[in-house]
């Protein structure tokens, strides 16, 4: 009998590589997840950084509470115009809070504003306090009469006399003349002005309280705001 030959190719079905195609697979897999991706980060929209915005708490004294509302719209208006600053009076705590926002130009407007607040609250007047917001060489320098003399009783009102004047004419005289501006908050006292103006009203004070007549603090003061006046 002849022996017939059959192509087997016609009738098997062909055998496929298995583990190449797993290979396919999972770069086609890979590459799919890389293109999501992608277009994932694309849509994302740039996020704005964050600034960390600073806060400062001022305790109000009792005996200011009133003068504070009265002067509000004075100490809030160039806080938040000018100085770009946010300002709120906490009734609960009982204090003025200041923080700085996105539009503050400079970290320091912070620092001036507190002291403009401070200097409000220590007793001087809204518009010589906003000096300190206008000029940087600017200071407050607050001493007791007690680190200069220990007085008690009548000795210390006596002093406190000597300092103000009859109708306050010698706190009056100290400013202009040293160009600064002081407040008497009993035995307190506060000045507020340029450095070298502030030690001079100081010395001026300091000799009232000792006892120098005040003829004599007078004329020492115009002599030596002359010669300052001369080197200038």
């Amino acid at each position: 009998m002849e022996e017939e030959y059959i192509a087997t190719e016609h009738i098997l079905p062909k055998k496929v590589a298995k583990k190449r195609l797993a290979i396919d697979e999972s770069e086609s897999r890979v590459g799919d997840s890389i293109e999501i991706v992608d277009s994932n980060q694309s849509l994302l929209a740039p996020r704005a950084k964050r600034i960390k915005s600073e806060i400062r708490k001022i305790a109000v004294p009792p005996h200011r509470y009133s003068a504070l509302k009265e002067n509000w719209m004075k100490i809030f208006t160039p806080i938040v115009d000018n100085m770009k600053l946010q300002i709120r009076f906490n009734t609960k705590l009982r204090q003025v809070e200041i923080r700085s926002s996105s539009e503050t130009p400079d970290l320091s407007n912070l620092q001036k504003g507190v002291d403009f607040v401070k200097a409000f609250l220590c007793g001087f007047d809204a518009d010589d306090a906003l000096a300190l917001l206008r000029l940087d060489d600017l200071f407050i320098e607050t001493f007791e009469i007690k680190d200069v003399k220990t007085l008690r009783g009548d000795h210390m009102s006596r002093a406190i006399g000597r300092l103000a004047g009859k109708g306050g004419r010698t706190k009056f005289t100290i400013e202009n003349v040293t160009k600064t501006r002081i407040v008497l908050a009993d035995s307190k006292i506060h000045i507020l002005g340029a450095y070298q103006s502030i030690q001079l009203a100081r010395r001026a004070i300091c000799n009232l309280i000792l006892g120098s007549p005040p003829s004599k603090v007078y004329s020492n003061l115009r002599s030596v705001a002359g010669r300052i006046s001369e080197r200038i």
